[in-house]
């Protein structure tokens, strides 16, 4: 950089003495500046054209672009440098428009209101009639109006015919497209409310902080939460066993998952076996389980599955059984006492013969759901006694096969629809990668596009609409969102203001945790959530061991995991698995 670069730039008359650090740092003007750029102030407010009133005790910065049709600037407020400022500008008594600040168009502010470093306030618009080019289109302008004691974060867009309410307080980054009722913290785009700022029992210091997603769900408010699930853990495990086996929930039908979730939350929560058996007896029910011949598990009171014609099964209880209950004896210090014998002998031509046949166009979360399953059976085989993963070049196959048919749109495998939108392609997303790419420790592809589309399908109120969230959906959109950040260099747990996304990403999951403390029903757990699959609304294990681990997902995506004081280690493991 040369001497000229460096150099203050040439002060007009308007701009009088040198206030080059004033002008960054308006708040000083009062206490610093001297008798001369006094009077150098007063020449530049003076100098400005248009209908203007400006206060007492204000400052106007000379290397701010200010060219108002009509300016009222409240006593004891600043334009700070490089804003710049044209159409109806009113402010109250005590507002800072901060550095390279926009504000354009019919705009008021209210008293107390701050606006953050290049934050874009525009109350105008272009009309968009096809008949002519944009250009040549007339402008609207409904305005843009703001409260008292606002605080609009850096970089955030505020579009016409906003209404902000009084005391809000707007995340960095955000754009906000819709009115906010006082006492909001929102951010995000499109900008989400979060919470009620009256709502103090967040993290000290988080209402100082809103991109960092500064909501109810803080540090005491988790450990609140997990103190209590810990308390109540046995009673719900005790309130799910029916003398014999575990049930979902009263009334239900034993089930192998059922038992298979006890002992995840027990796991999770009292780091144990459940007490209603000894290790030893859950390991021996569990392992007993397993068809010798095949390596499956079936349901209770149905026989062995019958493998297709390539060894492996394609549908049914069978298919989650490989995770649910070889993560139960990994948990319980066992394995699977068999191999699965179709994951381990099927060649690689027969395996990508499967994925070419799975039904990625009108069923990605099923062709999702076989590659986890598979792909947990072949890391199960190859934790077995001679570490027999299966035929040469099987697991090769299948990454290179999802490698080179992900969509580099998308980052995903699958097919959306017009009648349900990216619900099957994101669930499908999550179950494949999870067996795939995140058990086994491997980069995704395309992590920014990923990111892009759970993002896109995460605002889709048909499975993200009030009261509709069920745990299948929110940990299908939760566990890419992490996987993918820590892949982009910005960690899970960091919660830091960087990373792809991060403040959108940090607002989803600050709104959803919320949503998700409140879902707990004291001494039953929680409920799966609304929807055709699943248990159900009524509180159960699988709903319980299902949100314990979103949670956990949720609160590291906003660097508050470690308030909960566990982290899952089964199915919903977030690191990859070990190999013994």
């Amino acid at each position: 950089m040369d001497d000229l670069e460096l150099a203050e730039p040439e002060r007009g008359p308007s701009a009088g003495p040198s206030t080059g650090h004033l002008d960054h740092c308006p708040w000083l003007f009062a206490e610093e500046a001297s008798a001369e750029q006094r009077d150098a102030q007063g020449e530049r407010q003076r100098s400005i054209g248009g209908n203007r009133e400006i206060g007492e005790r204000c400052y106007v910065a000379g290397s701010a672009a200010v060219f108002p049709d009509r300016l009222r600037l409240g006593d004891d407020s600043y334009i700070a440098a490089h804003a710049y400022v044209t159409g109806d500008v009113t402010t109250g008594s005590d507002c800072t428009l901060n550095p390279f600040t926009v504000v354009r168009g019919r705009v008021t502010l209210g008293n107390g209101v701050r606006i953050g470093a290049h934050t874009s306030l525009l109350g105008f618009n272009h009309s968009m009639a096809p008949d002519r080019p944009v250009f040549r289109q007339p402008h609207t302008s409904e305005g843009i109006t703001v409260g008292d004691d606002v605080w609009i974060g850096s970089h955030v867009v505020v579009v016409d015919g906003v209404t902000i309410g009084d005391h809000c307080v707007i995340g960095a980054g955000a754009v906000v497209t819709k009115d906010l009722p006082a006492w909001t913290v929102a951010a995000g785009n499109p900008a989400r409310p979060l919470r009620d700022r009256r709502n103090t029992s967040g993290r000290g210091g988080a209402a100082a902080r809103p991109s960092r997603g500064a909501a109810g769900a803080g540090d005491d408010a988790l450990a609140r939460f997990a103190g209590t699930a810990r308390a109540q853990a046995a009673g719900l495990l005790a309130r799910c066993w029916d003398g014999e086996r575990y049930v979902d929930r009263p009334g239900a039908a034993p089930t192998v998952r059922a038992h298979c979730d006890a002992v995840e939350i027990a796991d999770l929560l009292l780091g144990s076996a459940p007490v209603e058996l000894t290790g030893e007896e859950h390991v021996g029910r569990l392992a007993g389980l397993q068809d010798a011949d095949t390596g499956l598990v079936p349901e209770f009171g149905e026989p062995a599955p019958v493998p297709e014609a390539d060894g492996f099964v394609g549908e049914g209880p069978a298919l989650y059984h490989v995770l649910s209950v070889g993560y139960a004896l990994d948990l319980l210090g066992a394995s699977f006492p068999h191999p699965v014998r179709g994951v381990r002998e099927m060649t690689a031509g027969q395996l990508v013969a499967r994925l070419e046949g799975l039904p990625w166009r009108d069923g990605a979360w099923g062709a999702g759901a076989w590659i986890d399953a598979w792909a947990t059976a072949a890391h199960w085989n190859l934790r077995h006694a001679g570490g027999d993963g299966g035929e040469p070049g099987t697991l090769e196959a299948l990454f290179g096969w999802l490698l080179t048919r992900a969509d580099p749109w998308t980052g995903m495998w699958g097919t959306p629809s017009a009648d349900a939108g990216r619900i099957q392609v994101v669930n499908g997303y999550y179950r494949l990668t999870r067996g795939s790419f995140a058990q086994f420790g491997m980069p995704v592809p395309y992590p920014e596009r990923v990111v892009d589309a759970v993002l896109d399908h995460a605002r889709d109120t048909r499975h993200f609409g009030s009261g509709r969230e069920n745990a299948c959906n929110v940990l299908d959109v939760a566990h890419p969102l992490w996987l993918c950040g820590r892949q982009l260099g910005a960690p899970a747990g960091d919660g830091g203001d960087g990373g792809y996304r991060s403040a959108e990403i940090r607002a989803w999951a600050e709104h959803q945790l919320a949503l998700a403390l409140a879902r707990w029903h004291d001494g039953q757990g929680f409920g799966f959530g609304p929807g055709t699959s699943g248990p159900g609304p009524e509180p159960g294990l699988q709903g319980t061991e299902m949100w314990l681990a979103i949670i956990w997902l949720l609160a590291d995506l906003l660097g508050r995991s470690d308030a909960l004081g566990y982290r899952p280690r089964g199915v919903h493991r977030p690191e990859p698995s070990r190999r013994r």
